[in-house]
């Protein structure tokens, strides 16, 4: 079989994050083409993490400036080596690139980190200036040069890059999440509206639009709802709530913090509409996919939808201001004919816009002509070939004398332990 190599920003946990949905359906494919795959991370254990073991997947802890990994990666000799974030990119990818030199490189950019860092500062009102001055486009444009292909969620991103940055079309691929269709049989397993109730939200709150979603969802838009529907729950699910989050809970007004969901779309199919006031962020927000595929509409603002139905009707309402957002709540919630035909919306969106198998094949010949023409792509993208000489020279300085130092300071270690008393 061969091999495979996943450098992971952090444990995939699918019911907790999109982002870790969106890395399990990486595995799959790679999987089921035939490749052995070992999952390599940096990150501690994380109690909610997927249990790749099942999928016969290698998990190899490693570290970072640790000369340890260029001993597993000549071993692992891996053909593909895929990069979880840019981040991971720029600290392992001038190792992979001096002792793999053939490996396929893939970013799998998640979102654009720089963009939606960019447009929280714009949101918080602290004046970013334009998109090319952030020092994060800077450093994550340059991993996509870097690499050989990069998996790109949105097509709002993709259009981004190529616009605005000039890269090359041949270095992105277009890769949203992969979803098999829904038959008509799935569909009518499903909770019917008279079978559902409440409201329910829900995300990661480690990510920073998920949290603002919810206070701005307690703050200004329920009190608006509650008031038209005061029999209501407003049920927010979510792993890692902080304790501005806890402090929301709110039982006397229907507003109830739930926590982490075992089964995020057992309790999303039980719910009536899905409400997901987003006010900043970037990529594909898995939450509204996955209430699509549980047959639960949703109201969500432009930011929130933007990349998924690209030019069909949403399922159920998009609203930017909290009145109308709210108003628009109580309408779907009120309408069994508009909930019914926002649910058909959203089947249709995730047939026509998310196949599993239409870009699973887009997937395949995109890998193989890589492979095949490896060196002549490489030649062709001279950008990508300038960086990582300059970046291999900087970095491998920096992190021998990093690896350097923590020699020195384990040798020290050593002798005090050694010499306890002649060292105090």
């Amino acid at each position: 079989m061969r091999p495979l190599l996943v450098i992971g920003y952090v444990w995939p946990e699918p019911n907790s994050t999109a982002a870790g949905s969106r890395m399990m359906q990486l595995l799959e494919f790679f999987i089921s083409e035939g490749y052995s795959v070992t999952f390599a991370t940096t990150a501690s254990e994380s109690i909610h993490r997927a249990h790749l073991e099942s999928l016969n997947i290698s998990i190899v802890p490693i570290e970072l400036n640790n000369p340890s990994f260029d001993v597993f990666l000549r071993d692992l000799q891996p053909q593909i080596v895929i990069f979880d974030r840019f981040m991971m990119e720029e600290q392992f990818g001038w190792r992979v690139h001096s002792i793999c030199p053939d490996a396929l490189k893939i970013l799998d950019t998640e979102d654009l980190h720089f963009l939606r860092n960019f447009r929280e500062l714009e949101f918080r009102g602290r004046k970013p200036g334009s998109i090319k001055e952030s020092d994060l486009a800077k450093r994550e444009i340059a991993s996509i040069f870097r690499c050989d292909l990069s998996l790109i969620i949105s097509e709002v991103e993709e259009k981004l890059l190529k616009d605005d940055f000039n890269i090359p079309q041949n270095l992105l691929l277009y890769l949203p999440f992969l979803f098999k269709k829904i038959t008509s049989e799935e569909i009518a397993l499903l909770p019917k509206f008279e079978e559902r109730e409440h409201f329910i939200s829900i995300g990661n709150f480690r990510h920073a639009p998920n949290e603002d979603a919810v206070k701005y969802l307690k703050q200004e838009i329920w009190p608006i709802i509650r008031k038209k529907l005061p029999d209501v729950q407003m049920l927010i699910y979510g792993a890692y709530p902080s304790t501005k989050i806890t402090q929301l809970h709110d039982p006397k007004n229907g507003f109830l913090i739930k926590g982490w969901a075992k089964d995020a779309g057992e309790v999303v199919k039980k719910a009536l509409i899905s409400l997901a006031p987003i006010r900043f962020g970037a990529g594909l927000k898995g939450k509204l996919i996955e209430a699509m595929q549980c047959g639960t509409p949703n109201i969500t603002t432009s930011v929130g939808a933007e990349g998924i139905p690209g030019s069909l009707d949403w399922n159920g309402f998009i609203e930017d201001s909290p009145e109308g957002f709210a108003a628009c709540a109580v309408e779907l919630h009120t309408s069994q004919t508009k909930w019914k035909q926002a649910q058909k919306n959203g089947f249709k969106i995730l047939d026509s816009r998310f196949s599993t198998a239409e870009f699973y094949t887009l997937f395949q010949n995109r890998l193989l002509d890589l492979q095949r023409n490896l060196k002549q792509h490489r030649k062709e993208n001279f950008t990508g070939a300038m960086l990582v000489h300059h970046r291999v020279k900087s970095t491998y300085y920096l992190s021998r004398y990093i690896e350097v130092k923590n020699e020195l300071l384990h040798i020290k270690k050593s002798e005090e332990f050694k010499n306890p008393i002649e060292n105090t």
